[in-house]
């Protein structure tokens, strides 16, 4: 079997640690995707797929988009439920010695977005958090693009329907959760009949609960996350953990522009289940979901 190029080599050298996610890997001055990534791309953005000599005797599939104008193609993936990432050159291409180093700058998912040509201005964008064990949950909805960060915590009685009216009250374009929390039949049923976010299930180890505290001091220059919220459980911490260690994963920033958390009760205000206000049309209409006549 023929070698690899060194240019491909270090693209599956990168692409790796994104199998996830749709890699646009720089090349001058074009976005390329290859192989499955380029056959997604090209089908869903009706663009050429065409091929590249990599080393081995078939080419590899190939699809392109100029960088300068990336941003409306990246828009169209994550209305389209995809997570984007960018490979930019890290050096200059003309003074770099052998193959240009390359690197992932950024990850761009349906919640984690913050460019206003990709938002609607007239509603907020969020990402939800959602933890949930021992009949207890925490869940946080954060918004980076306006540095809106949400918390709450659902206990007691018909929690599966308290969980789902906050879900539908916020209505995130993505949702991450634990194992735990995908396992509860309405918040499954919700997700994949009454909503369109991009969903995420993360492995328990994906933030310790020590590490959650220390995320949330050093996000909010705090001691201890009790300082924001007194008697905090341990639900609702690593709820606002995951939340602020996945936007530093994938915004690869320190989030300045997130200075206040707003630790709510749910009790504090007017209940209205997911089905009233669709119902009653407070933010789209029923028929064709535009925000005109509702």
């Amino acid at each position: 079997m023929a070698e690899l190029s060194p240019m491909m080599k270090q693209y599956f050298e990168i692409k790796k640690n994104y199998e996830d996610t749709i890699l646009m890997f720089r090349l001058g001055d074009f976005y390329e995707m290859f192989f499955e990534d380029a056959k997604i791309v090209s089908s869903e953005l009706e663009l050429v797929l065409t091929g590249r000599d990599c080393g081995q005797e078939e080419r590899a599939p190939m699809c392109g988009v100029p960088f300068h104008s990336a941003d409306s193609y990246i828009a169209r993936l994550v209305a389209k439920g995809y997570k984007v990432a960018i490979c930019e050159q890290m050096e200059d291409p003309s003074t770099a010695k052998g193959i240009v180093r390359r690197d992932v700058v950024r990850i761009v998912t349906p919640g984690t977005v913050i460019e206003s040509n990709m938002l609607d201005e007239a509603k907020n964008n969020f990402l939800c958090s959602l933890f949930y064990c021992e009949n207890h949950a925490g869940i946080c909805f954060a918004d980076v693009s306006t540095g809106a960060m949400h918390l709450t915590e659902i206990q007691g009685d018909a929690l599966e329907t308290k969980i789902v009216n906050e879900l539908g009250r916020f209505m995130p374009s993505e949702i991450l959760i634990n194992r735990e929390a995908a396992k509860l039949a309405a918040v499954r049923g919700f997700i994949t009949e009454k909503s369109n976010a991009l969903t995420e299930t993360l492995e328990d180890d994906y933030l310790p609960l020590n590490d959650a505290d220390g995320i949330i001091c050093s996000q909010f220059k705090c001691s201890s996350a009790d300082e924001i919220a007194v008697g905090i459980s341990a639900q609702a911490m690593l709820a606002a953990g995951i939340c602020i260690k996945y936007l530093r994963d994938v915004q690869r920033s320190d989030l300045s522009n997130i200075r206040l958390l707003d630790y709510y009760s749910e009790s504090g205000y007017m209940k209205l289940d997911y089905s009233s206000r669709r119902s009653l049309e407070l933010t789209k209409t029923m028929r064709s979901n535009d925000k005109k006549g509702s």
